[in-house]
């Protein structure tokens, strides 16, 4: 005997799996297709690079934590932000 649970279960398990994507949104660079996401990556990492001299110049870079966790957070943070504005 199948419990309610287990039918909820899988009428979530199989709307998840029928749910697809739409076109994913993409971007042309020298005749090859690259997903948005990574143009936003790569856009964050130079900025996190800019963040990192505006610390060291004016003597902040001490005060932001652990820089181990600060810059992932910040390429993360710059790449999502560059998504919203952008392409949302």
């Amino acid at each position: 005997m199948i419990n309610r649970r287990t039918h909820v279960f899988s009428a979530t398990m199989i709307s998840l799996l029928c749910a697809g994507c739409g076109r994913a949104p993409s971007v042309d660079i020298i005749g090859s297709f690259f997903p948005v996401w990574m143009v936003c990556l790569a856009i964050a990492v130079v900025l996190t690079f800019g963040v990192r001299y505006l610390l060291m110049r004016y003597k902040l870079e001490t005060e932001v934590g652990p820089l181990a966790i600060f810059y992932p957070c910040a390429v993360v943070l710059l790449t999502s932000l560059l998504w919203l504005i952008f392409y949302r």
